[in-house]
């Protein structure tokens, strides 16, 4: 791992990278480091400096001597407050003799990758105070954290492919229990398509988005026992789906499919799908023609193409969240997301790595349309995961 990490320093041409934490609040220099779930007693601050060439140096508080000792370097130990800045003084600053020191933290310029932003105000403003240039490690956290092995791809594809067969079996038990008179509600078959989860040793952190008419215009609209409304012909469906197989270090997929129950698609939802459908593909074209002609693009990039195709249909003001997000180990990733509206987001797609493009358009009140699939890019190609993309509004009960 240093050997990777000090290749990606010099590529980058940087000096060091600073990891940092206290009371564990970096999971992002755990995971990295591999001191996830470790079990050390850590209530001082720790510091482990990764230098582009040389030797690692790891700074522990006298009564947590042991914290790092998993990690290679040499150990230099602090107790007075005054001991702790000398030491990262002497250490920074001994990086390199011709230029200011240029260290890479998990730091945010104006907090604009709140994923990233784990170093507090104070730290940066004292290892500034030392002449040291802190960096973004926005593009360095990616590499570690975002890539995906050849394994990794190959357990995505299946439960890609286990989501789209999911979605299609839900829409198909709603048709069954309309058809039969049973009643059913969106929590039944939230149930219903976690245990066609269970049924392909597929698990998620978070139960499914099951969202009728005026629900499924609030994005993140989640029905529970208490709290959901019922199904019934005529309605539409919206089905947000995600979930990883139950393997180790098996990464997810995430889906968003949108149905009425009923044999004809009113024509104002088919043509609200169309523009997101749309602008869905808009974005995964930029993307494929960018890594097929070998062009750097940026997260905030994408978003704007996806989003020119919705506010050109008037329906601007209705695209209240952003494009897509990273997909990892969690649903929600550490790399870049898809991203102009609640941040800019400025990191580099890279490849090997995975994102949604999820466009939505959202009439309070009435429906809600949003269309999601997860795209793979590799060092010259970009495609759509799982083998399937949904092309028109799906009609439940159509013979």
């Amino acid at each position: 791992m240093i050997e990777r990490i000090q290749q990606a320093l010099k590529d980058a041409d940087l000096d060091g990278w600073l990891f940092y934490s206290f009371r564990d609040s970096d999971p992002i220099a755990a995971n990295i480091l591999g001191l996830s779930g470790e079990g050390h007693m850590a209530t001082r601050r720790w510091f482990y400096l990764v230098p582009q060439t040389g030797e690692p140096i790891k700074l522990n508080h006298s009564i947590e001597r042991s914290v790092l000792d998993r990690l290679p370097g040499r150990k230099l130990i602090y107790l007075p407050w005054q001991q702790l800045h000398q030491y990262l003084k002497d250490s920074l600053l001994g990086l390199t003799d011709k230029r200011q020191p240029r260290v890479a933290m998990q730091y945010s310029p104006d907090n604009a990758i709140p994923y990233l932003s784990r170093v507090d105000g104070g730290t940066i403003e004292l290892l500034r105070s030392f002449g040291v240039e802190i960096v973004s490690s926005a593009d360095l956290v990616q590499i570690f954290e975002s890539a995906w092995n050849d394994e990794q791809l190959a357990m995505h594809e299946e439960a890609a492919r286990g989501l789209y067969a999911s979605v299609k079996e839900a829409f198909a038990e709603i048709a069954r229990r309309i058809n039969d008179g049973v009643a059913t509600t969106e929590y039944d078959i939230q149930q219903y398509i976690l245990e066609r989860f269970a049924s392909r040793a597929m698990l998620s952190k978070d139960p499914p988005i099951v969202a009728v008419n005026g629900n499924s215009a609030m994005p993140h609209y989640e029905p529970t026992r208490e709290q959901h409304s019922p199904i019934n012909k005529g309605d539409f469906v919206l089905i947000d789906l995600w979930a990883k197989l139950d393997r180790p270090n098996s990464v997810y997929a995430d889906i968003t499919w949108t149905s009425f129950v009923g044999e004809q698609v009113p024509e104002e939802v088919t043509q609200v799908f169309n523009v997101v459908r749309d602008a869905r593909d808009a974005a995964t074209e930029f993307v494929k023609s960018a890594f097929t002609e070998g062009r750097t693009i940026y997260g905030w990039q994408v978003d704007d193409a996806c989003r020119e195709v919705i506010q050109k249909a008037g329906y601007g003001d209705y695209f209240i969240h952003r494009t897509g997000h990273s997909i990892h180990t969690e649903v929600h990733g550490n790399g870049a997301n898809i991203d102009n509206l609640e941040t800019k987001d400025a990191r580099v797609l890279i490849p090997r790595t995975c994102f949604s493009i999820e466009p939505g358009i959202y009439l309070e009140g009435r429906f809600g349309v949003r269309s999601e699939i997860d795209v793979y890019v590799s060092e010259n190609e970009a495609r759509v995961t799982g083998g399937e993309v949904q092309r028109e509004v799906v009609a439940i009960l159509a013979p």
